[in-house]
């Protein structure tokens, strides 16, 4: 099981990451926030597969291609949409989905879930292709326990809300501990490799005392406490657009600890910090200082400011570089200094 990620959109425009988690039997894919052209850079198969779209906050530039992802999933018959962001992303993605003109619509399948994220619950409301996304039929708040919002067999996903002068919510996802095999205790044992691993793997008390190889059988437990290693999963954040200020700073420091892989904005270089904090933005100390202070594995730079061309978001990353090494920005953008 991994995480593997991308950052959608070129420098100095609208950006986007998608995060596809594979298990081995099966791939869990996210797109965070969804700006001009982002899911244009994602083959046709992908966009229709994806599972979870995660906004951070609903400004101009981090929805601005969500037409083509409706125009791609509205009537998807596999699986519901599900769609999740702060307090009323329920009534703005209201208004998209009716901003066209509906006449061939009676009996399509497409399903959208709409989820508005508050620090203490979360709202539902479901969507029908085949009303013309015309009701939000509210499907009720459940309680919020801490930072987390999700949670699936392979991945639980964190949401933190920070402050644009809106909210805007920082996410982390993190993969479930993975369970592998001890091949050497394997053959230590004496025991060949079969089906039985799986079912040794999903074993739960419940399941029986016994797990049966070859015909003899085994106690399970203790044959798991032989056989399976527990490795921790991966960790990716995803952070955009919020005021880095001390108390931000804490937050985060605390949250992304063993974080793997930080995907951060960077708008400003370092001369421009009062511009930064004028429009709630960061700038390439302030970010660095984080993944320093958090000690995280790697720091990706993106969303940096059109204000700037080549040269200066080659500034912007060596500013970065200068507190915390292990900076770069995306592998697509060519440019690792």
């Amino acid at each position: 099981m991994s995480i593997s990620w991308r950052v959608l959109g070129n420098a100095g425009s609208d950006n986007a990451a998608y995060a596809r988690i594979e298990t081995g039997q099966a791939v869990h894919r996210l797109l965070f926030d969804c700006g001009a052209g982002c899911p244009s850079a994602l083959e046709p198969g992908e966009v229709r597969a994806i599972d979870h779209l995660i906004f951070s906050h609903l400004h101009m530039d981090h929805i601005g291609g969500f037409d083509t992802f409706f125009r791609a999933n509205y009537n998807r018959p596999t699986k519901p949409v599900e769609v999740w962001g702060p307090p009323e992303t329920i009534r703005i993605l209201h208004h998209r989905f009716r901003g066209f003109l509906w006449n061939l619509y009676e009996g399509e399948p497409g399903v959208w879930r709409v989820h508005d994220i508050y620090p203490d619950r979360i709202e539902t409301a479901r969507f029908d292709a085949a009303e013309a996304f015309a009701t939000a039929h509210t499907e009720g708040a459940r309680a919020r326990a801490g930072r987390l919002i999700l949670d699936e067999p392979a991945y639980t996903l964190n949401a933190l809300r920070m402050d644009h002068q809106t909210p805007s919510l920082a996410y982390l996802v993190r993969e479930k501990p993975r369970l592998n095999i001890d091949e050497g205790r394997l053959v230590e044992l004496g025991l060949a490799p079969g089906a039985w691993l799986r079912q040794l793997k999903d074993w739960a008390p419940g399941d029986g005392a016994a797990i049966t190889i070859a015909g003899t059988p085994y106690d399970a437990e203790k044959l798991r406490a032989a056989l399976l290693l527990e490795t921790p999963g991966e960790l990716l954040a995803y952070l955009t657009d919020f005021l880095l200020d001390e108390p931000a700073h804490e937050r985060l420091a605390v949250a992304l600890r063993e974080v793997k892989t930080v995907i951060c904005e960077c708008q400003y270089l370092d001369e421009d910090a009062d511009l930064a904090a004028r429009n709630y933005h960061m700038t390439p100390s302030a970010v660095a200082g984080l993944a320093r202070r958090a000690d995280v594995g790697q720091l990706i730079l993106f969303h940096v400011s059109d204000r700037y061309r080549r040269d200066g978001w080659m500034r912007l990353l060596a500013e970065a570089r200068a507190v915390f090494p292990r900076t770069d920005f995306p592998p697509a953008w060519g440019m690792d200094g």
